[in-house]
């Protein structure tokens, strides 16, 4: 199975530019209700990238568990790919799982620190951290197909298995947009699912993301504002 960057790459069109700047917001919602509102900016200065989002609760999920997560990802851009140096998370509610990993590529190493205990797992070429990961599709032009995404959350590495589903036309309160829709193809009926809606003329950012745990808690993040330079 080839790699998500070289599986993604289509031969006959180039990736749009990456952009300098993003300013990008989103609202969560669950079963039709927001639940919440997520804030995010990309900044790419010559060879290096700084991603910053911030998830706050809205609505009756903050009156009843009120609740800030902080992301971070910073790292280089390397032949036109993004490559996380440093990423973190950090909750105000629930500090116990907050989190901070270092990528030593020369190594191949993440360096992970949770919960006061550092450790160290094997690095597979290309991972993302999980806000890089969707900013990396800003450099790629989708074509049918699987590909497969190494991805960290900062305390471990995981596989997963994308695939096209269609290219529809869909409507968000940022506006309409032609898109890229990708599901995931989980390894075990167990697993968590996912989609990812990218738009075609904007860089092929993410303006629809619905995630589905292992209970059945179905979230769906979209795009209600963009900005980009």
């Amino acid at each position: 199975m080839k790699t998500i960057f070289a599986a993604l790459l289509a031969a006959s069109a180039p990736a749009l530019a990456m952009p300098g700047e993003v300013a990008a917001e989103y609202r969560l919602s669950y079963g039709g209700l927001t639940i919440g509102h997520v804030s995010e900016s990309f900044v790419r200065t010559g060879d290096t990238y700084a991603i910053s989002s911030i998830s706050r609760s809205e609505g009756l999920l903050k009156t009843l568990y009120d609740e800030q997560i902080i992301l971070h990802s910073a790292g280089r851009v390397v032949d036109g790919n993004l490559q996380p140096l440093r990423f973190e998370e950090q909750r105000t509610r629930d500090p116990k799982h907050n989190v901070e990993a270092s990528f030593d590529w020369d190594q191949g190493l993440l360096n992970s620190r949770f919960r006061g205990e550092t450790k160290q797992l094997a690095l597979p070429r290309e991972t993302q951290d999980r806000l890089s990961m969707m900013y990396q599709f800003m450099n790629l032009t989708p074509r049918p197909g699987q590909f497969v995404m190494a991805m960290s959350n900062g305390r471990k590495i995981e596989r997963y298995t994308y695939q096209l589903v269609d290219q529809p036309r869909i409507t968000t309160p940022a506006g309409d947009f032609d898109t890229w829709h990708f599901e995931r193809v989980p390894d075990n009926p167990k697993d968590s699912k996912a989609e990812v809606w990218l738009a075609k003329e904007r860089h092929n950012f993410p303006v629809r993301v619905v995630f589905e745990d292992t209970k059945g808690l179905r979230v769906e993040q979209v795009l209600v504002a963009l900005q980009t330079k």
